[in-house]
């Protein structure tokens, strides 16, 4: 069986100038060509779109991930393709890939088998240097905030209260915790600092949720950097930083266009984690699919307690999106995980370990309906160890529910493996005469409340555990003028809890708010909860190891 790798590679690309502009309309003006298979589309040419009315918005999820995966990524690639072939005109809307998973757990993310998104190994290793954009413009103003302070410190900082941290797209655990500025004065004031991954910047927020480039420069100039001596906030703007990281980010703020294996149109723009961020694609490039396709499929990261929320509570709050429809994407092999079942033992039948496991898939679907108000369909993203007995009974269980179930085939089979879950999305959307989700919590709800929603009505937690000075903050902040912002729980995306060891779909259990950090430019609050991670570390066995390069440039290793 051929690798992901091995079928990106034997794939014939087209040009993606003539072909967007074969499919979508877009004159080739308007399009800024990265080589043959990659462009940039024009911001002028979006803004133009505006009069259009916009297609259905189709939201594909999951349930809580496990190490067997499920396939989400997978599973939005192939039923963009699978609208396609049944007529409709499709947009697949996804995010880049990190350069940290890459080279860490994942060894990729665009999808998988006959269900990808090309050029695989550009979209996965540089690709338009988006990524790289938004370090260096993170990583400016981290160096405009010393060189302030080392030049006589004007604005009073006081380096006890500096909250704003250098970033680098890469898994790096001995990054968490530094000393910086030793050396001498010469080198500055030494201080305590750290790093974050790039994914985890609220720069990678702001340019996500920016609807232009004015709005783009108006948000990084609100980001919160450090307080005062008498605690008053210090922004980008205070710094006169906020112009010069505009300009790093002028092109980046433009969606990647790409295509599909299929030979569809995708647009891949980037890609806050949903762990630690608000895990979707960016605003501009959603808003602009919408205007140019029938039917734009995009996706949220991890479950649909992590990225599905975040997506409606932060994503369609600030920007007025309207899904119609979502996909809840399992595997039989993730629900026997729920259900107690060891890695080792996945490929063997366990029938009473997938009903016990169908809990996990039960509250997901009860999320997304009751909770997030969504129509949805649950779709099995098969693999061959399946057994009929173990299908059978997750199908009981959705007939039980009211929810429509498929089994989808896209990986092995394409766009044909998935066109029976095209068409219950079409079905879906087209009853849907009121699209639209609501939200878990109002905004005029304190800003503890609105964490205290999400952990009692998505995550099933009986409360809320967080320290005095936690409070204090958060106080604080809805008096400066910050208690409208959504929130955004930063959390393992590995259980309903902060313990990602509790499989299944826990109660009871108690939502530990860590800290809280403010991000005024994104406009929402981060709860950091449990032990979670705004660095990761490298696992046991990284995938770095076996990624290559031949003596003629051909990658392997990615998968």
């Amino acid at each position: 069986m051929k690798s992901d790798i091995e079928i990106a590679k034997a794939a014939t690309l087209q040009p993606i100038i003539p072909l967007i502009e074969s499919r979508l309309g877009i004159p080739a003006i308007e399009m800024e060509p990265y080589g043959h298979y990659k462009a940039k589309l024009s911001l002028d040419y979006i803004a133009g779109l505006r009069a259009r009315p916009d297609g259905h918005l189709v939201l594909v999820t999951a349930i809580t991930p496990t190490p067997p995966g499920e396939g989400k990524t997978t599973t939005t690639v192939g039923l963009g393709d699978a609208l396609n072939l049944i007529g409709k005109r499709a947009i697949t809307c996804v995010r880049e890939p990190s350069l940290g998973p890459c080279f860490g757990m994942k060894g990729g993310a665009t999808g998988g088998g006959q269900s990808q998104v090309l050029p695989m190994e550009d979209i996965n290793l540089h690709f338009t240097g988006d990524f790289h954009a938004i370090a260096l413009a993170n990583n400016l103003l981290a160096a405009m905030l010393d060189n302030h302070i080392h030049h006589g410190n004007a604005l009073g900082i006081d380096v006890r209260r500096i909250t704003w941290k250098r970033v680098v797209d890469m898994n790096d655990r001995a990054l968490r915790d530094i000393v910086v500025s030793l050396g001498g004065p010469g080198n500055g004031f030494p201080r305590q600092d750290g790093f974050n991954i790039v994914v985890a910047s609220e720069v990678m927020a702001i340019l996500c949720l920016a609807t232009s480039l004015a709005d783009l420069k108006a948000r990084l100039g609100r980001i919160v950097v450090a307080s005062t001596r008498d605690g008053a906030p210090v922004t980008a703007k205070d710094l006169k930083c906020d112009g010069a990281m505009a300009a790093l980010l002028k092109d980046a703020i433009k969606p990647n266009l790409v295509q599909t294996l299929a030979g569809n149109p995708a647009i891949i723009h980037g890609g806050p984690f949903a762990n630690i961020a608000h895990g979707c694609n960016s605003v501009i490039a959603t808003q602009t699919a919408l205007k140019l396709g029938e039917y734009v499929v995009t996706e949220a990261g991890f479950g649909a307690d992590l990225g599905a929320e975040k997506f409606i509570d932060i994503k369609c709050r600030q920007a007025g999106l309207k899904p119609a429809c979502a996909v809840i994407v399992a595997t039989v092999r993730a629900i026997k995980f729920h259900g107690g079942v060891a890695m080792p033992d996945m490929g063997r039948e366990n029938v009473d370990a997938v009903r016990a496991g169908l809990a996990n898939l039960q509250k997901h679907v009860a999320n997304v309906r009751e909770v997030y108000g969504l129509p949805c369909v649950v779709s099995i993203n098969h693999f061959t160890a399946d057994t009929a007995a173990e299908l059978a009974v997750i199908r009981e269980a959705c007939a039980a529910m009211g929810v429509a179930c498929v089994e989808a085939r896209h990986w092995a089979e394409g766009a044909a493996g998935a066109e029976a879950l095209a068409r219950i999305v079409v079905e879906l959307c087209e009853a849907n005469a009121a699209p639209g989700a609501t939200p878990v919590y109002a905004d005029e709800l304190p800003l503890l409340g609105k964490i205290e929603a999400i952990a009692k009505r998505v995550y099933g937690a009986s409360g809320v555990s967080a320290e005095g000075k936690v409070r204090k903050q958060l106080k604080e902040w809805a008096d400066a003028g910050y208690g409208h912002f959504p929130v955004c729980i930063a959390k393992t995306q590995y259980s309903f809890s902060t313990d990602p060891n509790l499989k299944g779909a826990p109660t009871g259990h108690m939502l530990p708010v860590r800290e809280v950090r403010l991000s005024a430019g994104a406009g929402f609050i981060v709860a950091v909860c449990g032990e979670i991670m705004t660095m990761p570390g490298l696992p046991a066995r990284p995938a770095a190891e076996v990624i290559d390069v031949d003596a003629d440039g051909n990658i392997s290793g990615l998968f």
